[in-house]
C-alpha cells in the first residue's frame, strides 16, 4: 500500500491511502496529540465524507484492533504445518509497568512471547527487560495448554 503523508502546517500531518473501493482512508495527527479518522467521499477522494475525532487512548485501541489480528494471522500461517503449536493474542493486564522477565512466562508455561503490540505497533522479540504498559497485547506462541496458562498469568498475575 502506498501511504501518502501530507504535512499540515500549524496543524499536524495527514496520512492516508486509497482502498479498493476508490476511497481514501486515513488519520490526521494533530500537534496537540489528538487524532482524527477520515474517509473520503466515494466519488471524490479529495472530499471528506466522514471525520471521527479520537482521543489518544481511542486511537491506541483502534490501532490494536487493526494491527494485532494481522500479526497473529501471519504467525498462525507460519506455524500452520507445525503440529501442536499455535499463536494467540493475549491482553497484558496484570503486568503493566513490569518487565517481561518478571512474568517468568516461558519458565512457568513453556509458551513464549514473540511480540508485543502497543498502539498498533509491533515490538518483535521483546527481551526480559521489556516493560509492559496498559493496553499491551502479547503475541504468544506455544501449546494450547501453555497458551491457556499464559493467559491466566498475564491476566491475573
Amino acid at each position: 500500500m502506498n501511504v501518502e503523508i501530507t504535512p499540515l502546517p500549524g496543524i499536524g500531518t495527514r496520512q492516508d491511502f486509497m482502498i479498493r473501493a476508490g476511497r481514501r482512508v486515513g488519520v490526521i495527527t494533530y500537534r496537540d496529540g489528538r487524532f482524527e479518522l477520515i474517509v473520503s467521499k466515494a466519488n471524490d477522494p479529495d472530499s471528506c465524507s466522514a471525520s471521527i475525532p479520537l482521543s489518544p487512548e481511542e486511537a491506541n485501541t483502534l490501532a490494536g484492533l487493526l494491527g494485532a489480528p494481522q500479526l497473529v494471522a501471519h504467525l498462525r500461517e507460519e506455524h500452520r504445518d507445525i503440529t501442536g503449536i499455535t499463536t494467540r493474542q493475549l491482553p497484558v493486564t496484570a503486568f503493566a509497568n513490569h518487565t517481561l522477565g518478571e512474568t517468568a512466562l516461558r519458565t512457568r508455561t513453556g509458551a513464549s512471547i514473540v511480540a508485543v503490540v502497543r498502539s498498533g505497533n509491533a515490538h518483535p522479540s521483546p527481551g526480559p527487560d521489556f516493560i509492559f504498559e496498559n493496553g499491551d497485547l502479547a503475541v504468544v506462541v506455544g501449546t494450547a495448554a501453555g497458551l491457556d496458562a499464559a493467559a491466566e498469568i498475564l491476566h491475573g498475575g
